[in-house]
């Protein structure tokens, strides 16, 4: 049998495909770090979807067709970036999915001279933080400002 994988910039028709991999991503992420509080990533709308497709890097995995992964970028003009909303179906986890879409995440941040890439992410997912160690991330602070601990995660490019 033969496979494809392919990631690739997201269009506004993906914006469906985004928010089901959102939603079951997200899913897991609450129950894996046992968070109580809303999550904001769970209530998003379509339209809301389309409009980070046309403002930010928005990219999408797809493997043999179905989409299984996405993450949006925000680049700053001070040299700075944002992740937000990286996700890959836990039916299609460890397959190299997530380290695929942050490898093209370093590219696009050197191509773009990011010299510093942010996002947050639980600190009691131990699992994800590993994951990000892994990838040169390093927690630079936390906060409860959203009802849970949340690690700013910091990767520093040259």
């Amino acid at each position: 049998m033969e496979y494809s994988f392919v990631i690739r910039r997201a269009k506004a028709e993906d914006a469906e495909a985004i928010k089901d991999i959102t939603g079951r991503a997200f899913e897991k992420y609450i129950t894996d770090a046992h968070i109580s509080s809303e999550i904001e990533a769970l209530t998003e709308s379509i339209e809301k979807i389309k409009e980070d497709i046309d403002k930010k890097y928005v990219y999408i995995a797809i493997v043999n067709g179905v989409p299984v992964g996405s993450l949006r970028i925000e680049i700053k003009g001070d040299g700075t970036a944002y992740l937000t909303r990286f996700g890959v179906r836990s039916d299609y986890s460890n397959m190299g999915i997530g380290k695929s879409l942050m490898s093209l995440t370093d590219k696009l941040m050197e191509e773009k001279g990011v010299k510093k890439l942010m996002l947050h992410t639980a600190s009691t997912y131990m699992e994800l933080i590993r994951f990000y160690y892994g990838r040169g991330f390093y927690i630079d602070s936390t906060n409860k400002d959203r009802g849970y601990i949340r690690a700013l995660l910091i990767k520093e490019y040259k």
